[in-house]
């Protein structure tokens, strides 16, 4: 397995960059620079850019990138670029024999129509789709679309490890708990979070389990949290729509 990094960028992006053997994969460099740095501080040659969705702070860096390394670049099909890329879509499957990596390629549109991941070998790239305790804003999808999207990244296996392209985690966990404040799993979370962050660290990976055990996106099924939302409905789409629209103002 290659080693999986962050490479912080603008406020509170994360670009992750995997490497093996001197050989790099970057994951939605909105910015080139900062990637240009680290590839020259560790002798890497980056071979791929993968791209999750079409916003600028996650292509922004691509065309100097692919200029300056000749990298090849993957985007989604169902999104326009104005860069050289190789458009994907799900179920394609990409093979970087020189970090012994394989992804597959999931559709996961809400955040924006056409919004992908990859996923393989235990970890997961998932963009704005889910991150560490909430999920991505509606700027195209429905909720229903987001609702599927983030049920079938919480059917994948428990242990895989969640790469989210941005750091929200503590404010995501604040919402939650005003909506649950006596929640266990919750409490522990942000605990743990709050050292985490006080040290200067990332908040992610996270997991699927754990998002699981505390994201409210992924527990919209359960009673508790039903009324918790105030949703007139206690179906798991009018609890996500009444819940990601409290969020929005949170």
């Amino acid at each position: 397995m290659p080693e999986i990094i962050p490479i912080p960028a603008f406020d509170d992006n994360y670009i992750w960059l995997l490497h093996h053997d001197g050989h790099a994969i970057v994951v939605d460099p909105g910015d080139a620079q900062p990637v240009l740095n680290v590839l020259t501080a560790l002798s890497l040659h980056l071979d791929a850019i993968l791209v999750t969705h079409h916003h600028a702070d996650h292509i922004g860096g691509v065309e100097v990138l692919i200029s300056a390394t000749s990298a090849q670049a993957y985007a989604p099909k169902k999104e326009q670029y104005a860069f050289p890329h190789h458009a994907i879509s799900a179920g394609d499957q990409l093979d970087f024999v020189s970090l012994g990596l394989s992804l597959s390629v999931l559709e996961i549109p809400g955040h924006t129509l056409g919004h992908v991941a990859y996923y393989g070998q235990g970890i997961l790239f998932c963009g704005d789709t889910l991150f560490g305790a909430g999920c991505g804003r509606l700027f195209e999808g429905t909720p229903s679309q987001m609702l599927a999207s983030l049920q079938q990244l919480a059917s994948l296996p428990v242990d895989t490890a969640v790469y989210c392209a941005h750091e929200y985690t503590q404010h995501n966990l604040r919402f939650a708990l005003s909506l649950e404040p006596d929640h266990a799993a919750l409490l522990a979370r942000a605990k743990a979070t709050g050292t985490l962050r006080a040290q200067g660290l990332p908040s992610l990976p996270s997991s699927i389990g754990l998002e699981l055990a505390t994201n409210p996106f992924l527990r919209c099924h359960e009673p508790g949290l039903a009324q918790a939302s105030g949703s007139k409905e206690r179906d798991p789409l009018s609890v996500f729509t009444t819940i990601r629209e409290l969020r929005n103002h949170f």
